[in-house]
């Protein structure tokens, strides 16, 4: 079956990243491969470009925090506090993710930052209304179905003023660049599976929908973005309207 074909519908193969029992040494190497794969791909601009959207809707507020869930090492957020120094924003930043190797990788990366917080935390225990902003980049492919909808919904229920995600566009295309760029820069097993298995199990302009649909979030809004990414937005009802008035 061509690769065409096969990225018709997402993929359910589980990644390497999501076997708990694995890890160590290799997957700390490959938490460090993906912050190259993420600068080569431009990875943060759709996590900037959602953030942006929900902080305008909120009338510009000069304080803000956000929850990066799934974070791995959270380098997307690098980017992010850049955006908000260039805005004036006081900002706090919690990441936080399943895996000690991610934590340590992110407590590492942003050793000498104090607005970036790291915590070992579930989604699914996030305390409703904790933050204002919740992202997850790069992190809900890797749940279908029934377990979609319930970390999305708990991702929403987490925030104050909305969600973002930032995941990839399901196409030959992103699926070739990851395969190829990935053998070039890496050699980590974990990167050579994952890499083109996370495209397969991204999404498309139906699978948002779908998602919509399944939620009852009427609200949920999804923007393609480069390179090969989708930007979705999640506002909290009582932020609906004010765009039009923007």
């Amino acid at each position: 079956m061509s690769i065409v074909k096969k990225l018709k519908k997402r993929a359910e193969e589980p990644e390497l990243m999501d076997d708990f029992s694995m890890g160590g040494d290799e997957l700390h190497e490959a938490l460090r491969d993906l912050r190259l794969l993420n600068q080569i791909f431009g990875a943060s601009s759709p996590t900037i470009y959602g953030i942006q959207r929900l902080w305008i809707l909120a009338n510009s507020p000069k304080h803000l925090s956000i929850l990066d869930v799934g974070a791995g090492s959270g380098d997307v957020n690098r980017h992010v506090l850049r955006w908000a120094d260039k805005k004036g924003i006081s900002i706090s930043i919690q990441l936080v993710d399943v895996t000690v190797e991610a934590c340590e990788e992110a407590q590492q990366f942003f050793h000498d930052e104090p607005r970036v917080k790291v915590e070992l935390v579930d989604v699914k225990n996030l305390p409703e209304l904790c933050v204002d902003i919740v992202t997850g980049s790069q992190f809900i492919h890797h749940f279908i179905g029934y377990e979609l909808h319930t970390i999305v919904s708990h991702m929403h229920k987490a925030a104050k003023i909305g969600v973002v995600i930032n995941d990839i566009h399901r196409q030959w295309v992103p699926w070739m660049a990851v395969w190829l760029v990935s053998r070039v820069v890496s050699s980590n097993r974990y990167i050579h599976h994952d890499g083109p298995l996370s495209v397969a199990k991204g999404f498309r302009a139906e699978d948002w929908i779908e998602l919509r649909e399944k939620l009852g979030i009427p609200q949920l809004i999804y923007s393609w973005r480069p390179l090969f990414r989708y930007a979705v937005v999640i506002p909290q009802n009582e932020l609906l309207g004010r765009e039009d008035k923007k």
